[in-house]
């Protein structure tokens, strides 16, 4: 019975993936029109016009909404690659086949002994559900790199280790996969070919690094988790402004500066508990990497001074490998984020209006979608550490004395 149910399970799959992938190829070519703002326009105007400078040789050094590693120049350039097709199209198939090696990826994880086709379903739905803007973003392709990695770490680390370094010099985030897995030859192909491709970067074109310095003087994205604190004092006569500022609409004025620096020093605070957990972590199964990752990138989600709609995608692609495997006890935490990617296409880019307006509907919305990520970022700390961090023995306690031992009273 369980045989003929994964089967069928198996034979779906890729119905559901091509009629939902289908639909999102509809939207950002417009043919149909998803309502909201146009979440294309980041390709056809944004992305093309980087590609334009990048084509020169350099970086584009007086743009300061350019603040990605050098190696997204790759993600920038590689329409190119279907010169028969215009630039938006091209990226938008691309990002698709992208879509489609994640999920050949995802199967081969769940197919293996062990492992379970929960994953790959969790992919299947999860991506759909943040409507057409994580099409209209490279970080889909990013998260297969970091999908990639982690399916690597277990046969081949040397393999999962460049791909984590290349995924670094591609958006930072996947970075974070390295967490959990404990073979040091990830770490060292890691860290030389991190080596390599900063430095041919740095060397082949100017500005490769002037990134680092286009975020001094930003401020609290309004989607962001303390961006809640403004929503709320925007009825209470705080005085302060939302505007475009450094690609993201964010809130600038009073106090922006308190809450942003709070919100560093709660990604301090969870790079701490990461580096405890580390520590102290005793018990790696197959499963581990997988988790640790997706714990990681949570907390440095929820903590961040920006969370856009795209970033969801990371989290849901990370979920998705972990429960790949069937001993994870990932699922709720991943449930919650996939809750959460259905709010947020609410509040992005359907009603995105009503959050800047910060009315109610709007407030209500940034409050159900962060409370949402909040949860699974606790719930997913706890499924960690409780599945790999040994719980000390308890101090054996004292025998009572029997009677035969009892000191007789004198009388």
């Amino acid at each position: 019975m369980e045989t003929t149910s994964a089967g069928r399970s198996l034979a779906w799959l890729p119905v559901a993936w091509c009629a939902t992938r289908l639909v999102l190829l509809l939207w950002v070519l417009k043919v149909w029109v998803f309502p909201g703002p146009d979440v294309t326009s980041d390709v056809s105007v944004i992305y093309q016009g980087w590609s334009d400078v990048l084509r020169t040789g350099t970086f584009p050094l007086d743009d300061v909404t350019w603040q990605y590693p050098p190696a997204a120049a790759m993600a920038i350039l590689s329409p190119a690659l279907l010169p028969f097709l215009d630039y938006a199209t091209a990226f938008y198939v691309l990002v698709c086949a992208a879509d489609l090696a994640v999920l050949g990826v995802l199967l081969r994880i769940g197919l293996r002994p062990g492992g379970a086709l929960r994953g790959a379903w969790v992919w299947v739905a999860g991506v759909p559900l943040l409507g057409p803007t994580v099409y209209a973003r490279y970080d889909l392709m990013v998260t297969a790199v970091a999908v990639a990695a982690l399916a690597a770490a277990a046969r081949h680390p040397r393999v999962a280790g460049a791909l984590a370094a290349l995924g670094a010099l591609l958006k930072v985030w996947p970075a974070l996969v390295l967490l959990g897995i404990r073979r040091r030859s990830s770490w060292v192909a890691a860290v030389l070919t991190g080596v390599v491709l900063a430095g041919t970067f740095a060397l082949a074109m100017p500005g490769a690094f002037a990134f680092l310095t286009f975020q001094r003087d930003r401020g609290t994205e309004v989607e962001s988790l303390g961006a809640l604190v403004f929503h709320v004092a925007r009825g209470h006569g705080w005085d302060g402004q939302v505007l475009l500022n450094y690609g993201s609409v964010e809130f600038l004025g009073p106090y922006v500066d308190w809450v942003s620096t709070a919100a560093l020093t709660l990604t301090g605070m969870a790079f701490g508990w990461l580096l405890l957990w580390r520590l102290r972590a005793a018990r790696f199964a197959a499963h581990t990497a997988a988790d640790a990752a997706f714990v990681a990138v949570l907390m440095f989600t929820v903590t961040s001074r920006v969370i856009s709609p795209q970033y969801l995608v990371w989290l849901i692609g990370l979920g998705a490998v972990c429960l790949c495997f069937r001993v994870s006890r990932m699922g709720v935490p991943v449930a919650l984020v996939l809750a959460a990617s259905a709010v947020t296409v609410l509040e992005f880019p359907l009603w995105f209006a009503h959050v800047v307006a910060s009315d109610p509907l709007g407030v209500t919305l940034m409050f159900v979608r962060n409370g949402l990520l909040v949860a699974a970022t606790v719930c997913a700390a706890r499924v960690l550490w409780r599945g790999t961090v040994p719980h000390p023995a308890p101090a054996p306690s004292s025998p009572r004395p029997t009677h035969a031992d009892e000191t007789p009273v004198a009388t």
